[in-house]
């Protein structure tokens, strides 16, 4: 399983590190407009916050101003869509997620993103109105969450990656809430069953893995058809033979430094060469760039190489 999951994020570094820049980059902007609507409808206070009364195309007021945040708030939801992007990505390929889930199209992935918009929204709408107890609010942000779940994933990597996103996204707001008491952070302004906040929350944190999971898989599919990477790491065949004339599909070819020997002669001495580490084969660069191996990744190609039969 180690070896699976390093093949993944190893097997093109590149695609990997344009992966994490994009989820941080999404949960940074879209995750506190979220939270904003908390802000509006006085679900929680920050100590210091920073508001944008109006904005274009969000409009905004006095008493509901368009994004109500603070400084620390974009860095913090830009972690938790890198983390939670990686948990999916990570799991989809341990748990043997099938093809057709891990492939979602554009549209379906907004939809999911607007449909945990909407319950944020609702969550905050339903405490305001202050004709609802948190039993209420409770059930219905889970029935959302279950309808959500089941409606935009319900994989295994899924379930496992809300979940997780369920507990430890709560726990983490206590350690914020404690920490940040009288040095710019924020509270609820029902601090519920735990003392920190209603247990609603949970639910709502919970449908936050399919909407972040969806767009997680649909950057990872986009990167990897930008980077060329294919779904099996050898080369299809084809009825017409070999697609690359030099190495058969082999992806190896002979050292051109020992001239397919794996050592040279110096000085009446065997020496074992570097290049190859004395296998006689090196990497067939003609057909390199079709696997979308990164070919600044040393290790990576090493690793290849050693996997290799002689």
């Amino acid at each position: 399983m180690t070896q699976k999951l390093k093949d993944k994020i190893m097997t093109s570094p590149t695609r990997s590190a344009y992966f994490s820049l994009w989820m941080a980059l999404c949960g940074a902007i879209l995750g506190p407009f979220l939270d904003s609507y908390h802000s509006a409808f006085g679900v929680l206070r920050y100590d210091e916050p920073i508001r944008f009364v109006t904005l274009p195309l969000l409009g905004g007021s006095v008493e509901h101003p368009a994004l109500t945040t603070a400084w620390w708030v974009p860095e913090l939801f830009g972690f938790a869509g890198f983390l939670i992007g990686w948990l999916y990505i990570l799991l989809d390929e341990v748990l043997e997620t099938e093809e057709g889930k891990t492939r979602p199209e554009p549209p379906f992935i907004l939809a999911g993103i607007a449909f945990f918009t909407f319950q944020y929204w609702l969550s905050g709408i339903l405490y305001e109105l202050g004709s609802f107890d948190r039993s209420s609010i409770l059930f219905t942000m889970t029935t959302l969450s279950a309808i959500g779940y089941v409606g935009f994933d319900s994989s295994k990597a899924g379930f496992w990656t809300s979940l997780a996103t369920a507990i430890g996204g709560p726990l983490i707001e206590v350690g914020l809430i404690s920490s940040l008491s009288g040095h710019g952070g924020y509270h609820y302004t029902d601090l519920g069953e735990t003392g920190f906040f209603p247990l609603w929350i949970c639910p709502v944190y919970f449908l936050g893995g399919p909407a972040n999971g969806n767009l997680a898989r649909g950057i990872w599919n986009g990167l990897t058809s930008t980077t060329g990477e294919k779904i099996s790491n050898e080369k299809e065949q084809t009825l017409d033979g070999p697609k690359c004339t030099v190495c058969n599909d082999t992806r190896a070819v002979g050292c051109p430094n020992c001239d397919s020997l794996g050592y040279y002669v110096s000085y009446n001495r065997k020496v074992k060469c570097n290049c190859c580490k004395g296998r006689g084969l090196v990497i067939c660069r003609n057909c390199f760039s079709e696997y979308g191996d990164d070919p600044y990744d040393i290790e990576g190609i090493r690793d290849i190489m050693g996997r290799m039969p002689d």
